[in-house]
């Protein structure tokens, strides 16, 4: 059984008894510590994914020691200038021990809870209507009732824009002879 859980900003794949090195955490040494930003769960082969956490999912650990990492050199140099810089840093880390991985188990639903459900979905199934998107729809093919309705506003619209568009054009035209 592993776990990916998020431990100071960073993922980590965790197993029950793993020791592994974190960035530095608050708390002394021996000192529990609990984890609840559980992302994914592999329980022998069944996995839970969630989205984005798995609510009830924990991880606890123990503060072993607090350390710093290895040194970490870091060299710049500028060829032909006679510029060399040479620093380095080394990490403050955490090494914990992963005690255990909880899991909050789903709690079975009554059996009357289950059949209101399976009733509701034959329902719903029963009731959906099956979507016209094979269907082309133009202008010329649209439902009758449909059809009148969008004639007449058509209609309604097209002899405003014409009236409108007509009385420019007619003085233009005047103007121009």
């Amino acid at each position: 059984m592993y776990t990916i859980v998020d431990i100071a900003g960073q993922q980590f794949k965790v197993e029950k008894g793993q020791e592994i090195f974190v960035n530095r955490l608050d708390g002394e040494e021996g000192s529990k510590i609990t984890f609840s930003d559980v992302l994914l769960i592999d329980n022998n082969g069944k996995i839970d994914v969630g989205t984005p956490l798995i609510e009830g999912a924990s991880v606890s650990a123990k503060i072993i020691s607090h350390l710093k990492g290895d040194k970490v050199l870091v060299f710049k140099k500028k060829r032909r200038k006679g510029y060399k810089k040479t620093t380095g840093h080394r990490d403050y880390l955490t090494k914990i021990l992963i005690e255990n991985i909880k899991v909050k188990a789903a709690k079975p639903k009554k059996a009357a809870e289950q059949a209101t459900e399976v009733k509701a979905d034959k329902e719903a199934v029963k009731t959906k209507k099956k979507p016209a998107a094979a269907k082309k729809t133009t202008k010329a093919a649209a439902p009758k009732a449909k059809a009148e309705s969008v004639k007449k506003t058509a209609a309604a619209t097209t002899v405003k824009k014409a009236k409108a568009k007509a009385a420019p054009k007619d003085e233009v035209k005047k103007d121009a002879k």
